[in-house]
């Protein structure tokens, strides 16, 4: 890659990372500082999930910008696999706390009088821990499976210490580490998927008995921005995670996709658009 190609994709970069650290320390931000919004069980999760999406980009954009800058330096093999493990994690976290979005509003929407005893601020902690602790413990099978492998060379063909650039550079076929990346992969993208799926069938259904107005127009609006999320991060996520073992440059496309594109959307297109959300980034900035 020729130094115009990696300035340009340097600065590419770190305005996204720019952008999608903004727009995220905005929203917990506003969760820490407004009291109204630290009792409300939907802006709880949307802390965490805005906190998730710092740490999750993190992981990955300032070593994509120190190889931009500093071209030929390889990653340790110690760092590598902490990245991974991370990475992994965060994506998995993700998944948790999306439908953990989904049945909140599934709670709120379909069971209003129950949804304050269902869902307190409590049992929402409770709920947001759960997302964080089975998310980091979800992929330690195949992580330490592929760490055990022996690789051939000290170079990856990727910008991210992913599975499928991994298995590619293994030297020996190794079934066990892509099955248990494939099965864990699967069994949470396409579990989470169908829990949010069934979780806003009921909610649309719920809806669509209210009458027209501002309380049906909120509840659609809510709706289809977290809708809006899901397709993102899964749409983008089913297509490298589902077969561990593909790679290219199509592969490649998709990764800086969902490692960096979806974070920075994702606070435009489902908090910042959020009117009570709004309000609070007015009163405290």
């Amino acid at each position: 890659m020729d130094w115009e190609s990696r300035t340009f994709l340097c600065a590419l970069l770190s305005s996204a990372y720019t952008g999608t650290l903004a727009g995220n320390l905005c929203i917990v931000w506003a969760v820490l500082q407004d009291p109204r919004l630290q009792r409300l069980p939907m802006y709880i999760l949307l802390g965490n999930f805005s906190w998730l999406e710092i740490s999750y980009v993190t992981t990955t954009v300032p070593r994509m910008l120190s190889d931009l800058v500093s071209p030929g330096v390889p990653i340790s093999f110690p760092a590598c696999f902490l990245q991974f493990y991370f990475f992994l994690s965060m994506g998995a976290t993700e998944c948790l706390f999306l439908s953990a979005m989904a049945l909140d509003r599934y709670l709120a929407i379909c069971h209003p009088l129950r949804y304050p005893v269902l869902m307190s601020p409590h049992s929402c902690w409770v709920l947001a821990s759960s997302c964080w602790l089975i998310g980091f413990l979800w992929f330690i099978v195949p992580v330490t499976l592929i760490s055990q492998l022996s690789f051939c060379g000290p170079t990856l063909d990727h910008f991210v210490c992913d599975p499928a650039p991994l298995l590619a550079a293994s030297c020996t076929p190794a079934p066990q580490a892509e099955n248990a990346c494939y099965a864990l992969s699967s069994l949470i993208i396409f579990a989470t998927i169908l829990f949010i799926l069934a979780s806003y069938v009921l909610v649309i259904r719920a809806v669509l008995r209210l009458p027209t107005g501002a309380r049906r127009h909120k509840a659609f609006s809510t709706c289809t921005s977290h809708l809006a999320v899901v397709g993102l991060f899964y749409g983008s996520g089913m297509v490298n995670y589902v077969n561990p073992a593909a790679s290219g440059a199509s592969g490649k496309v998709v990764t800086l996709f969902y490692a960096v594109g979806t974070p920075l959307l994702n606070p435009l297109i489902y908090s910042l658009r959020n009117k009570e959300m709004k309000e609070a980034l007015k009163r405290i900035l």
